[in-house]
């Protein structure tokens, strides 16, 4: 069994990286951007809530959060390990987090952290665009669809989303780089932290996971 968190700025290619080794190692995926996009697709109260701040670029308040993981993680549903993606974001759920493991009698094997510079992410952020019935991603440049605006898969429009706007990506990296750049710190204390360089090729980063991790 093996428990990672996977720790790096927006759009430093955590989601990629996830899906590989979440594949790889046949984890479950605890992702609080996944579960807060769900509860906001079905309207939920928690859904409008956290709407509220994800659309103006901020953290959701860490009790609600920290709730939702709880509940993840007291379901007891990874035979063979978990995956934490988009939190801990401050050293406040970090220490949350820390005392749910050991309640449940969990030790995390490894923090990644993917790691890019400010305007590569920048300009990785502002040329995505996501389709909103399937949900493929593409980018401007890096990953255009054959038609300008157009899903490949299944022919929707293609959207912008409200986080990944210049302004908005900004704000979520000066609030990165105050309030969840300390956790790299904190697990580096731990002895838990593994830094990848996050501006190689796709490929290239999940060979140096999997390295740090020991194959």
């Amino acid at each position: 069994m093996i428990n990672l968190l996977i720790m790096g700025k927006p759009g430093a290619g955590k989601g990629t990286q996830s899906k590989k080794l979440l594949k790889h190692y046949k984890l479950a995926h605890i992702s609080t951007g996944n579960i807060y996009r769900e509860e906001i697709s079905k309207g939920t109260a928690i859904g409008k809530e956290a709407k509220k701040y994800l659309d103006d670029g901020n953290l959701v308040p860490d009790k609600m959060t920290n709730d939702i993981v709880w509940d993840v993680l007291n379901e007891n549903n990874y035979p063979h390990g978990f995956m934490l993606d988009g939190y801990p974001r401050t050293r406040a759920q970090a220490e949350a987090l820390d005392e749910m493991l050991k309640k449940l009698d969990i030790k995390l094997s490894a923090v990644i952290n993917v790691d890019v510079k400010d305007d590569v992410l920048l300009h990785r952020m502002a040329g995505r665009r996501v389709c909103p019935n399937c949900g493929h991603t593409y980018h401007t440049d890096y990953h255009p669809p054959k038609i300008d605006g157009i899903c490949d898969h299944c022919g929707h429009e293609l959207i912008q989303r409200p986080d990944d706007l210049e302004e908005s990506v900004m704000n979520r990296l000066a609030i990165y780089n105050e309030k969840t750049k300390p956790l790299l710190d904190y697990y580096d204390e731990k002895k838990l932290l593994v830094v990848i360089d996050g501006e190689q090729s796709t490929n290239k980063v999940f060979q140096d996971i999997l390295k740090e991790l020991g194959e």
